[in-house]
């Protein structure tokens, strides 16, 4: 069942729950181009134990999709929105790609509300102005058909779509399915995002995972990651960009175990 709360501004973030509400809280949150149900076999894992809530992005799913570009901040309102309206004080905080920037954010501007922090397959500044306008102007002119194929082949390992083909199918959809307004909103917060300067200040106890085969935000990124932020312990997995359904098993494991040790 989809539950919506609504952020300073006025816009309607989508989110599900699953677990016991008296539980410690996990926030899910989603990369680019898909949607909340990424994280289903995460959910499905730690909803034995927590109470998980999993987080459309603004534009995404189920949320509204404003006009214009969007910011970190907007993305991490929502997540807060969210948090509020589940009377959740402080919860631990899974984000990937674009989800792992708004973790950032939230973690230099309100620690108080974090247990934990993962960051996956990201990095504090993730790609170029030319990339990412790029991708605005065709989500924009052309749609999503144009940017699917290329996305998605960055998205897997090579063998996934052999592997797991009914979920390779999803995510591919999903993709295909997202308004290209929302797709180019959270490309130029993703543009104009950089918190290189605000890593130092994450105090939160943190997991890094990185994927050996991210074409998108390369492992380095998640190793410069570590280096930055004291309080930090990094997981690289044989996986490329979307690496919680890439190689769902070791994610969820080393998630798990992480949140297991960060719960008071």
């Amino acid at each position: 069942m989809t539950s919506f709360a609504t952020t300073s501004n006025g816009t309607r973030i989508a989110y599900s729950t699953t677990g016991r509400p008296w539980r410690a809280a996990v926030i899910l949150t989603h990369s680019l181009g898909s949607d909340r149900r990424m994280w289903q076999p995460q959910a499905a894992v730690l909803a034995e134990t927590y109470y998980v809530i999993s987080v459309d992005n603004i534009g995404h799913g189920e949320s509204d999709v404003p006009a214009g570009d969007y910011s970190v901040a907007q993305m991490a309102d929502g997540v807060l929105a969210v948090a509020d309206s589940e009377e959740v004080e402080a919860f631990h905080f899974c984000g990937l790609s674009v989800g792992g920037l708004t973790g950032q954010w939230i973690a230099t501007r309100h620690d108080e509300r974090l247990l934990s922090l993962t960051l996956s397959n990201t990095g504090a500044k993730i790609g170029t102005a030319e990339l990412w306008n790029g991708r605005i102007e065709t989500a924009r002119s052309v749609g999503m058909d144009g940017l699917v194929d290329a996305v998605v082949e960055r998205w897997f390992s090579p063998d996934f779509p052999e592997r797991d083909p009914e979920t390779f199918a999803q995510a591919r959809a999903t993709l295909r399915a997202t308004d290209p307004n929302g797709y180019a909103g959270v490309c130029a917060a993703i543009r104009d995002a950089d918190l290189t300067g605000d890593l130092a200040n994450i105090t939160a106890p943190t997991l890094i995972v990185g994927g050996l085969r991210d074409q998108a935000t390369p492992v380095e990124q998640a190793r410069e990651l570590h280096r930055a932020i004291s309080a930090s312990r990094l997981v690289e997995l044989d996986a490329a960009h979307i690496s919680n359904l890439d190689r769902r098993e070791e994610f969820t494991a080393a998630l798990e175990r992480f949140i297991r040790e960060t719960t008071p």
